[in-house]
Parts: structure tokens; sequence; C-alpha cells
């Protein structure tokens, strides 16, 4: 996927989805999860340190990976997921595992929505016709 620009000021080009591929362990889902997850960070709501990881990590201005490194950075990470570490301990083990399997869900939901996506802009890039090799025969 090619770099982003949503209008980020100074004509910036931020990370793509395929830039987290590594990360997300080459899961697809998982990387467009982690590059949406640093925009939401970037916009600014867990704080000022975060929102400027997210950027500067967002940019390739820094690698994740050296980020995390980052005191300021990994405290500022730690301590805002502290409120969500402390209400998954709160939950039962049952509770621990509906949410593991919507999660599940949630995951397979976005794998379809994600290959119908990818589907489509190969369709337009051929001109609105299915690729040569899609599986069906033609003569």
């Amino acid at each position: 996927m090619e770099s982003q620009n949503k209008g980020r000021g100074n004509d910036e080009q931020w990370l793509g989805d395929d830039d987290f591929l590594e990360f997300a362990q080459n899961d697809p889902v998982g990387a467009r999860n982690l590059r949406l997850t640093l925009e939401k960070l970037a916009e600014g709501g867990a704080g000022e340190t975060t929102q400027e990881m997210a950027r500067e990590v967002l940019s390739g201005r820094i690698g994740l990976r050296q980020a995390v490194t980052v005191p300021a950075y990994s405290e500022a990470l730690v301590q805002g997921m502290q409120p969500f570490k402390e209400k998954w301990e709160e939950l039962s083990d049952s509770e621990r595992a509906e949410l593991a399997a919507q999660g599940q869900r949630d995951h397979e939901q976005q794998e379809r929505e994600l290959r119908e996506e990818r589907a489509a802009e190969e369709r337009k890039r051929n001109g609105g016709t299915p690729p040569r090799h899609s599986g069906g025969w033609t003569l």
C-alpha cells in the first residue's frame, strides 16, 4: 500500500499499511490496525508525547522499534495503557474469552473487507475487468 497523505500539513506523507507488516507478523489486517491506531494517537487524544511519537513513526522519521526505546515515548505508552490493563484484570475468564472470540470475529470480517477492497482496486487498475488469472476460465 502506498504512503498516505490526509492533509497533515506541509504535504507530509505518512506510512501505509504495508510499512507495518513486519510488526504485525505479515498480517495485513494487523498492519492496518496498527497504522490506524498510530493515526488515532497522532490526533493527540492520548497526550502530547504519544502524539509526537505517533507522528514521528507515521512520517518515517523514526522506526517503531526505535520509538519504543525512547524513554519519554515508552513511559507515555505504558501510562496510557494502564487503564486498559486494569480493566482487563477486572474481567472474569469467561468475559476475557468472549472478548477474544469477538476480536477473532472482527479480525475475520476485516480480512474479508480488505480482500474486497484490494479486489476493487485491482479491477479499477484493470479498467473494471477482473484480473486475467482470477481463477475463472475464459477463451
